[in-house]
Parts: structure tokens; sequence; C-alpha cells
């Protein structure tokens, strides 16, 4: 009696997942799948024309931070400021790829001493840099919008 006792218990645990509905079987799945993703990582990062898209993920990462800073520095390179005192500091510049390839700032960190020596140097270092477009990032099949951080060495010397 003890044994029968025991496989309708068993009977019981196992056939629970025979009463739920397609519906909530999918749910389940999606929620596993969901909780599987690595939200802060991508498949494919974004891509200039002179990156190769069939390299591998390390290669197209270090492709894209060269012609990327390539781009910045040439952008930024016929920025002339004067200051009146030795300058000699880091601005992080925040900004996005969005899903179609867009390149935005997002913010520009606000150093006290770099904005009380250079008035426009947020908005002259916003509009050079918001012109590129790329390839955007990929997500499992998907463009995605990603976030980067630049920092920008400023010195006077």
């Amino acid at each position: 009696m003890r044994k029968y006792l025991f496989l309708i218990c068993l009977g019981m645990f196992v056939s629970c997942e025979l009463f739920m509905s397609k519906e909530d079987k999918a749910q389940k799945i999606v929620n596993e799948e969901l909780l599987a993703i690595d939200w802060n990582d991508v498949d494919h990062y974004p891509l200039f024309e002179e990156c190769d898209e069939t390299a591998l993920k390390p290669q197209q990462k270090e492709c894209f931070q060269n012609v990327l800073l390539g781009h910045f520095s040439k952008a930024l390179d016929s920025l002339h400021f004067q200051v009146e005192e030795n300058l000699n500091d880091t601005v992080f510049v925040d900004f996005e790829i969005d899903e179609h390839g867009f390149i935005s700032i997002r913010n520009v960190e606000e150093k006290t001493a770099v904005f009380n020596q250079i008035e426009n140097f947020k908005s002259e270092v916003t509009a050079r840099l918001n012109d590129f477009t790329v390839k955007p990032a990929v997500k499992r099949g998907i463009p995605v919008s990603i976030r980067f951080r630049l920092p920008l060495v400023l010195s006077t010397d």
C-alpha cells in the first residue's frame, strides 16, 4: 500500500506540468531564456566600413575603438581654445550609438576647472562628435543601442 501511495504522490508532483496551459509553458520558457541572456554584452560591436564584419568579436571591438578614436581625434583636432592658466584634466564624454547607427552625445562631464576657462567647451565638443554614423551593434540578430564613455585628456603643456 505504501508503494502505491508513493507512486500517487509522485504522479501528482510530476503531473502539475501537464496541467499548465500552452501560454504558461511558453511564458516559462521565455522567462528562463531572458534570465540566461547577458544584457551587458553584445554579439557584434558597432562597425565602421573599415572593419571586417566576419572578424572575431575581440578584433571587431578593437577595430571599432581604433576607427572611432581616429574619427573623434580628427573631429576634435581643429578645436583651439585659449586659457589663462595651465590645464591638465580629463573630461569624460558619454555617447550612444542607437539601433540605427547614429552617434549622439549623451553627457559631457562638467569639470569646474575646464568650464571656468573654456565657456563653450561642452557645445563645441558635442557639435563635432554628433555627426558620425556607424553600423549598429547587434544582440541576437537585432540591432541595439549601446553606450560608451570616452576620456578626453586636456593638456595645455
